[in-house]
C-alpha cells in the first residue's frame, strides 16, 4: 500500500511538472463521436490522465470491498476454529489423578 501511494504522488508531481512547463503548447481539436472541442494541449492530457485515474479508481473499490468482507468473514471462521480447538484439547486432557 505505501509504495503504490508513493508511485502515485510521483506520477502527480510528474503531470504537474509537465503541465507547467508546457503551459503554453498550442490548442488541439478533439473530437469524439459527433463532439468536437478545442482545447489546449495539457488540458487535454490532464483529462486523460485524471479520467484513467477515475476509471482505475473506481475497478479498485469494489475489489477492496470484496476483500475487506472475504478478510472479515475468515477471520471469524479463524476464532471459531480456535474455540473447537480449545474445546478439543480441554476434552482430550486426561482426568487428573486424585490420590497423588
Amino acid at each position: 500500500m505505501q509504495f503504490s501511494l508513493w508511485l502515485a504522488l510521483l506520477v502527480v508531481i510528474g503531470v504537474a511538472i509537465f503541465a507547467f512547463q508546457n503551459s503554453t503548447a498550442p490548442s488541439v481539436v478533439t473530437k469524439f463521436l459527433f463532439w468536437n472541442f478545442e482545447t489546449s494541449l495539457i488540458y487535454t492530457i490532464l483529462i486523460s490522465v485524471g479520467s484513467g485515474m477515475l476509471i482505475i479508481l473506481f475497478l479498485w473499490i469494489p475489489r477492496s470491498i470484496k476483500a475487506s468482507f472475504r478478510e472479515k468473514n475468515l477471520k471469524k471462521e479463524i476464532e471459531t476454529l480456535e474455540r473447537q480447538m480449545k474445546h478439543h484439547v480441554e476434552a482430550s486432557k486426561p482426568p487428573e489423578d486424585p490420590q497423588r
